[in-house]
């Protein structure tokens, strides 16, 4: 139960824990989108893989009809815990046609498409009761937690770079902003949704939403199914479905396959295929608590406890020493002498 507990870290981070560090890796891959965690102090990941695209039907008279290339999200996280800085960035090559009656005249661009700097930071981490201590009622033990639908909140701040390849270039650099949740419904099922508003300072500023529920099914294997929109003025709605498969190869290295279809208004559709992994170097030191395992009690009021015990065996002791040296004094004979001495004396 516990490997399927910390496998829903498999695509994003499953654990309502205070800290963000987990003991099996937390990729975002290979779905698009983002759970509120970051991976952790002292921890540098790397997701990679590669991408092939390509068009079924499209009205449009300038159409991509190929493309392919590979993406890579680089995360770090060093000072805060709940901070977590990562780099997006892709290289793609794309074949273009002249689509008319057929698609003639094709040639091919190349280069880098994205560059996007960002930070995520979790605002509200959501905790659930532990159902497992509760032995009184098997009725409450396996009822619903209705707190369980109060996510997790994270934001997200990127810098669209516009130091890209000439084809690929914007009219000029623009931002990006993320609202991200988390609901976990139960140990092995989680749905994530995020808010995203891209291309700001743009013309033409993109929003867009995704929904992505993942199931951990056994301890290596997790699967997940996907759904974006995508709303641009100058361009026709895209509303995209996806699903795919993640495997566990350690705790630090995860594999992961998936497929995308996209169904664009004006008669356009595209499926997308990726194949990729995720990777981290682990150099997280787990902090100190301030309380013992198995007590709530802090640890200061721990070492008075024991101070205080010290000094009541202290007194114990010395009212017992006192009491033998009592004992020890002239015996009753002695006594007699004595007197006898001093009435002659008198």
């Amino acid at each position: 139960m516990k490997k399927i507990l910390l496998l829903g870290l498999f695509f994003y981070s499953f654990l309502s824990i205070s800290a963000q560090y987990t003991e099996i890796i937390n990729s975002k891959r290979p779905g698009f989108s983002e759970s509120p965690y970051g991976v952790g102090t002292k921890i540098f990941q790397v997701e990679t893989g590669g991408f092939y695209l390509n068009t079924i039907k499209s009205n449009e008279t300038f159409l991509t009809r190929d493309s392919y290339g590979g993406n890579l999200f680089l995360r770090y996280s060093n000072f805060l815990e709940k901070l977590e800085i990562n780099l997006d960035t892709r290289y793609q090559k794309d074949t273009r046609v002249f689509n008319n009656v057929f698609q003639s005249n094709p040639y091919s661009i190349s280069g880098f498409s994205r560059l996007t700097l960002g930070a995520k930071y979790l605002v509200y981490n959501a905790k659930y009761k532990d159902k497992s201590k509760e032995i009184r009622s098997w009725k409450k033990r396996h009822a619903f937690d209705w707190t369980r639908l109060i996510p997790s909140v994270g934001v997200y701040a990127g810098w669209n770079s516009n130091f890209l390849t000439e084809a690929y270039k914007a009219e000029k650099m623009s931002f990006k902003g993320a609202i991200l949740l988390q609901q976990d419904i139960n140990e092995r099922f989680v749905i994530l949704t995020n808010l995203i508003v891209d291309d700001i300072l743009l013309e033409n500023t993109t929003y867009s939403y995704i929904l992505t529920s993942t199931l951990a099914v056994t301890g290596k294997w997790s699967i997940f199914g996907e759904h974006q929109g995508v709303f641009n003025k100058s361009r026709p709605n895209d509303y995209q479905f996806g699903g795919g498969a993640a495997y566990l190869l350690s705790n630090d290295i995860q594999l992961d396959i998936a497929g995308r279809v996209s169904r664009i208004e004006s008669n356009f559709t595209n499926y997308t295929l990726s194949l990729g992994g995720a990777w981290r170097l682990n150099r997280h030191i787990k902090k100190k608590t301030t309380t013992l395992e198995g007590t709530k009690e802090p640890f200061f009021k721990r070492i008075f406890k024991k101070r205080s015990k010290k000094k009541r065996v202290k007194k114990v002791k010395i009212k017992k020493r006192r009491k033998s040296k009592k004992s020890k004094g002239p015996s009753f004979y002695k006594k007699k002498k004595k007197r006898k001495k001093r009435r002659k004396k008198d």
